[in-house]
């Protein structure tokens, strides 16, 4: 009877952390930030089937968030449902039935199965959210992070769940873009993992892992060749730097350009187009992902290993966004833009 109850227990025992062990299914989803990225992960998590809350500050902007991802929809359905219109319809309404909007995080995460943080790209402004939701959220709730160059083991430590966070980095626009990276921190349980990849599946996409090292894999790569554009732009140019002297110290008035560097940046640009078979050249593609993005990147990297030529700051670079040239967004960047 002893051996039979032992046998039992064991048994029980062993059910209970098989039980445990097994993933996550995501069914709810809160995504936090109603712009770009945010909007588009929210539109492919609903129209995969997840209930999904889309979370941001103002009524004003989920308005506008939206719009953007019902127009988007009706982009997708163009070509999904070219030929069956009626079909297209009503995939738009069921996607459009599974989302809803909020302006209070707190209220919603406590019914959801994964939250994805698609916020302002600031480590401080990140680790509060993370911090305030840990607190109201479910004990099986995953947190996730869209960062593309922050440390995810730094944004989990905010928390009580470093076991239940991880990177979910996708690319923009998120409906088009296929790729996902997971990311797995030392902290990360491999069931929390496999629930991250099993859901970045569910929505369409290919997941790819990475450990949690700066850039991950596509923008470690990506940020670096383009910086080294910058450089080659820069080697060998001529500055031109006015020095007034004001009160007794030194007051910065210009810094102008007068010569080129090893290359011009068009030329750059249509090399790597044509010779690597690019779609965009660095140039083109600093303006358009946003020259302060990019400066925020690898300052943040340059901290980190101040000594990695990779990460070395642009003088060029800071000078633009200095001057709030920032790219496409603000109409002039290393372009000029109508």
């Amino acid at each position: 009877m002893a051996f039979a109850t032992r046998h039992f227990v064991r048994a029980a025992s062993s059910a209970a952390a098989t039980a445990s062990a097994k993933k996550l299914i995501v069914k709810h989803v809160t995504v936090i930030g109603g712009g770009l990225m945010g909007a588009g992960i929210a539109q492919v998590a609903a129209a995969s089937g997840h209930t999904v809350v889309l979370v941001d500050q103002s009524d004003e902007i989920l308005k506008k968030s939206a719009k953007g991802i019902e127009e988007s929809l009706k982009r997708v359905t163009k070509k999904k449902f070219a030929d069956k219109p009626e079909a297209g319809a009503e995939f738009i309404e069921k996607t459009l039935k599974n989302l809803t909007t909020s302006t209070d995080a707190v209220a919603v995460v406590h019914s959801t199965d994964l939250v994805i943080e698609a916020i302002v790209e600031n480590q401080e402004i990140k680790k509060e959210l993370f911090k305030r939701l840990d607190k109201f959220a479910p004990e099986h709730t995953i947190f996730a992070s869209n960062t593309s160059s922050l440390q995810i083991t730094q944004l989990a430590n905010s928390t009580t769940r470093q076991d239940r966070f991880g990177g979910l980095h996708f690319f923009n626009p998120v409906p088009m873009m296929k790729l996902v990276e997971v990311i797995k921190t030392p902290m990360t349980s491999q069931k929390t993992f496999e629930s991250l990849v099993d859901f970045s599946k569910a929505v369409g996409k290919s997941p790819v892992s990475c450990k949690d090292t700066p850039g991950f894999i596509v923008n470690r790569l990506l940020v670096p060749y383009m910086m080294e554009a910058v450089r080659l732009f820069e080697r060998g140019t001529c500055w031109d730097i006015d020095f007034r002297e004001y009160g007794g110290s030194s007051l910065f008035i210009k810094l102008s350009i007068f010569s080129l560097g090893d290359a011009s940046k068009e030329d750059i640009d249509v090399a790597m187009k044509l010779g690597a078979g690019y779609p965009m050249g660095p140039f083109e593609l600093l303006d358009y992902v946003g020259l302060d993005t990019s400066k925020y990147i690898i300052d943040g990297w340059h901290s980190l290993e101040p000594n990695n030529p990779l990460f070395a700051p642009s003088p060029l670079l800071n000078k633009l966004v200095e001057e709030k040239k920032l790219g496409k967004k603000t109409g002039e960047g290393f372009y000029k833009y109508k």
